[in-house]
């Protein structure tokens, strides 16, 4: 058995190994996937963001959250330095929690095809109010379209106890 990935299976990824340039507006063409060797697998790739920040439309003040995010991935992987740069592409852009999160979902579909995804942001509180939007996805047709339909009707049933965040 080889370890390693063939320069195929690594096509589109072009920011590893780079020096970092960080965009200045939402840019989700700096998102890059991978070839998953292990298609046949269902497993659970996630992925949190305690640092990102988006700019409320409106006021222009910076919001604060944390980003989770979790896929079961199809025939890509998206690849975690172009995901970190996406997500902070968010920092000078204007938009709402909602917005933000399920933009985040729609762009990372575009880019994978994933069998099933799921974005949360928890941001934290503005003007004494914490907004906390969930949004997920399953191929249609599938048993992961299922899993959406539950985890959506489920979610977040029994709320943490904040305490400081």
């Amino acid at each position: 058995m080889t370890s390693g990935r063939t320069k195929k299976e690594l096509q589109g990824v072009h920011l590893l190994g780079t020096k970092t340039q960080y965009p200045t507006d939402y840019a989700p063409d700096i998102l890059e996937s991978f070839t998953n060797k292990h298609p046949g697998n269902d497993y659970f790739v996630k992925f949190n963001c305690p640092e990102f920040t988006s700019l409320c439309p409106l006021t222009g003040q910076p919001d604060f959250a944390t980003i989770y995010i979790a896929y079961v991935p199809d025939e890509k992987l998206v690849e975690s330095k172009s995901l970190k740069l996406y997500l902070f592409s968010f920092r000078n852009h204007g938009d709402f929690h909602e917005d933000c999160v399920n933009i985040i979902m729609k762009d990372l579909i575009k880019l994978l095809a994933p069998k099933y995804i799921e974005v949360w942001g928890k941001f934290t509180p503005r003007g004494g109010l914490a907004i906390d939007p969930y949004a997920n996805y399953g191929q249609a047709g599938t048993d992961w379209e299922k899993t959406a339909h539950e985890r959506l009707h489920f979610h977040d049933l029994q709320p943490e106890n904040v305490r400081y965040r």
